[in-house]
Formats: C-alpha cells, sequence, structure tokens
C-alpha cells in the first residue's frame, strides 16, 4: 500500500522512503534515501571529518540544482570524506568522497567496497542479477559473458547501418528550418531508437521504449512507476527473447542469448536484468552526455570553431564527458574496516563516491574548474574505473561522435540561437544523480543547408 500524499509530519522524501522500506531492503532503504536528500554531516564527528557545512549542499534534493561545482570545490577541500547524519535508528554509517584518489580507491576495490549495496537497492526494478551490483568472482564471469555484444566489429556495423541513419532522419524533421531545439528534437530522441535498434527491437515501439526508460531510471522519484515500467519491459521482452532462441538474429538480443563462455550460457533472470538496465542507461546517459558537450562547445563558439575540422572531436566528447559528468555518483558498502583520507570507515558502511567532484579535481587536472577541449588528456571517471567500468562506454562515444558529425555536416554556421537561449534560460541543471541542459537552441545559415 502506498502511503498516503497527505501523510501528516511526512515531507515528500520521507514519504518515498517509507515506500521503499515497505518494499525492499534495509540497505535498498538506505541507497534510496542517501541518492534523494541533503542530509548534512553528523555534527558528532565534526572533528573527524571536517566542516560539514551543508553537506551535499543539499545537491542530492529532488529540485533542480544549477552549479553544484563550488560546493564539490569545498567539500574537497574542507571535508574529503564526509560522515554523513544517520537516516534511521540503526542505519549503516554513510560517507561520502570529493577527491580523485578516494574515488578511484572505492571504485577500484571491489574487495573492499562491494558493488552489492546496487543490487540490494534496485533489485525489484532492474532484476535480481544485474551486473552493476555483481562483484568478484560472479561479477568477471558474467562481464565475460555479456561483453559479446559490444565487440568492436559490432560497434563499427551499427555505425554504418543504424547510428548514422537514425541521427540523419532526425535531422531530416528541421533541416530546412534554420533554427530548433535540439534538446527537444535531437539528443531526446536519437539514443533511444540506437538503443532500440542495437536490441533488434521494432522501431516503431521507441517512443514506448523511451516511456519505460525514463520510468525506470527517475526510480527514486516514483518507485511505484519504476516497478510497472520494469515489470512492462520484462513482458515485452520476453517474447523478443524466445523469438531469437528460435530465430536468431544480428541483435544485441541474439548475442546475449547465444553468448557462452566455458560450456555455459547467461540464463533468463541475467539476460532480462542485464537488458532492463542497458535500456535506461543507455538511453539516459548517452541523451544527457551529447546535449550536455552540445551545450559546452555552444556556449564555448571558439571550441565550437576548432572542431568544425573534427579532429578534435574525440578531445572534445572526453573533455565534456569529464567537465560535465551526466551521472553524478555511485555507491558501495565496506566489507571490512578501512581508511580513506586518514578517516576511519567501519565496517558495513555506505560509500558514495562522487564522480562529478572527482573529475574536477585540481590534484589531477589542470585548471580544472575550465572547459578546454585543447588540455592534455587524463582520464575522466564518468565512465567509472576498475572492474565496473561502463561495458557501453564505446557505443556512447560512437554515438555521440556521429551525432556530432552529422549536426556539423549538415548545418552550416551552426551555432547557439542567443536570443531564444536568453529567453528559456538554457543551462545545464541537474538533480540528484543527473545532469543534462534545460535547453539546446541553435540556428545556421538556412541558405547553406545540406538536405
Amino acid at each position: 500500500m502506498q502511503p498516503s500524499n497527505t501523510e501528516p509530519g511526512v515531507d515528500p522524501q520521507s514519504r518515498c522512503c517509507l515506500h521503499v522500506r515497505m518494499r525492499g531492503s534495509f540497505l535498498g532503504l538506505v541507497v534510496v534515501r542517501l541518492w534523494m536528500s541533503g542530509d548534512s554531516m553528523d555534527p558528532t564527528d565534526s572533528g573527524r571529518s571536517g566542516d560539514g557545512g551543508t553537506g551535499f549542499l543539499d545537491v542530492l534534493d529532488p529540485g533542480a540544482v544549477r552549479d553544484p561545482y563550488p560546493e564539490f570545490a569545498r567539500l574537497r577541500r574542507q571535508s574529503p570524506v564526509l560522515r554523513r547524519a544517520s537516516i534511521y535508528a540503526g542505519a549503516p554509517a554513510s560517507y561520502v568522497v570529493y577527491r580523485h584518489d578516494d574515488v578511484t580507491r572505492v571504485l577500484r576495490d571491489g574487495a573492499t567496497f562491494s558493488s552489492a549495496v546496487i543490487a540490494d537497492g534496485m533489485r525489484e526494478v532492474w532484476g535480481r542479477k544485474i551486473i552493476v551490483g555483481m562483484d568478484a568472482p560472479e561479477h568477471q564471469h558474467h562481464r565475460a559473458l555479456v561483453s559479446v555484444a559490444f565487440r568492436q566489429r559490432t560497434l563499427a556495423r551499427w555505425e554504418e547501418s543504424l547510428v548514422g541513419r537514425v541521427v540523419d532522419e532526425l535531422i531530416d524533421q528541421f533541416v530546412d528550418r534554420g533554427h530548433v531545439d535540439l534538446a527537444t528534437e535531437y539528443t531526446f530522441g536519437f539514443p533511444a531508437k540506437v538503443i532500440s535498434g542495437v536490441l533488434g527491437l521494432p522501431e516503431a515501439d521507441y517512443q514506448q521504449f523511451q516511456q519505460w526508460a525514463v520510468g525506470i531510471i527517475t526510480v527514486f522519484r516514483d518507485w511505484d512507476n519504476a516497478v510497472r515500467c520494469s515489470n512492462e519491459l520484462r513482458a515485452y521482452l520476453e517474447r523478443i527473447v524466445e523469438e531469437r532462441r528460435v530465430t536468431p538474429r544480428d541483435d544485441l538480443i541474439t548475442d546475449l542469448v547465444t553468448a557462452e563462455l566455458d560450456g555455459e550460457r547467461l540464463d533468463d533472470e541475467e539476460i532480462y536484468s542485464f537488458l532492463r538496465m542497458l535500456l535506461p542507461a543507455g538511453i539516459e546517459t548517452t541523451y544527457r552526455s551529447s546535449g550536455n558537450l552540445l551545450y559546452l562547445l555552444l556556449t564555448h563558439p571558439d571550441q565550437l570553431d576548432a572542431v568544425r575540422d573534427r579532429s578534435l572531436i574525440p578531445q572534445a566528447i572526453e573533455e565534456g564527458l569529464r567537465y560535465e559528468s551526466p551521472v553524478l555518483l555511485t555507491a558501495r558498502l565496506t566489507t571490512k574496516p578501512t581508511e580513506l583520507s586518514s578517516i576511519s570507515i567501519p565496517q558495513g558502511a555506505v560509500v558514495t563516491a562522487m564522480v562529478a567532484s572527482a573529475n574536477r579535481d585540481p590534484d589531477v587536472y589542470d585548471d580544472a574548474e575550465t572547459f578546454n577541449i585543447f588540455r592534455d588528456e587524463h582520464q575522466h571517471m564518468s565512465f567509472g574505473t576498475g572492474p565496473h567500468l561502463c561495458l557501453g562506454m564505446h557505443l556512447a562515444r560512437l554515438e555521440t561522435r556521429v551525432a556530432l558529425n552529422a549536426l556539423l555536416d549538415r548545418l552550416p554556421g551552426l551555432r547557439l540561437d542567443q536570443e531564444a537561449a536568453e529567453i528559456s534560460d538554457a543551462h545545464i541543471q541537474g538533480d540528484s544523480l543527473f545532469r543534462n541542459p534545460t535547453s539546446l537552441p541553435v540556428e545556421w545559415d538556412h541558405s547553406n543547408t545540406v538536405s
């Protein structure tokens, strides 16, 4: 039963968490609560963790946050490992890490920092066997099986037959106009069409996939809707998976159904868990990262001009991911007592790795608060690192590269529509987990367009 929206003395965030608590395990509740709220540091730990101040700056409030980075910078200096207040009596200890070195260790040291906390929090939505919630050795074996779907020759085939066609079809719809909001008519649309094509799903259903993906990815705002979308998606996929077993095709679902390692294959739960994670992840993160890059280039016209010859596009993609990560954070659970930046952390503590803050650590990146596609390359954290390095990162890069190239090819003189941007107050903003542009109004030299 869903708690009443008029329950006295319970704010909307707490209502959601009470609901989650009734539906899932206690650790799942903790993760959801951590990712939704902006609790400050436990005042009893001020001597150990530094000045807590506003903690997350309420960065994890469900409302919009325009610029969390000044607060991230303060926390890197003053409270790089921040102890957060207990959520409920008996809740596990909770910490947030902001520096690059600490985030790197949390993500690479799977023996100390377990990913099982993600599975615990998302099991009812993504499934019982989600790869991002696995630890070694199960994770290594599972990853080896599903990675066959992301081979380089497969990616090359998708670039030629799918991604380019999808972005061209979208551009066809506005190329003769001379102006468009790319956020609503381009970056939001193409990842859903690409992922549905990669999976071998009917392209006519892509808007339904998009609705399911949005519902699943916004689980922290509406648990019931996320579970409903996930169940509907699984029911839809069951028919497709069975069809591929009988009649294999040249698509990712067939690759998953037929993948074999040491005589073992993925079982149904593994396949459905992976697909229910891949669909929202593949749509949402690419939509946000490509939009962020376009916004940054459009608002830095000298750098937009520099990428017009295309040789700097790979660097621009990486710098966009570093400067504005589409996903701000991830979480782990400590399996034993440990330390980060000389702060003792007990066994069983939830540790949130603030990836977006690590990407702007001045100890790693020169002039880290500046968007600069010319900087010396240093690996960012937006795709993670360590055993859970994003499997789909090469596809995400390919999609962004093809999408940007197509815009530059077909929309000569592409530039920010300054007047429309001012009217709409175009900017990048975020919530508990994600960041993306509010709008991307552009214009181009209409008389010279390539139809």
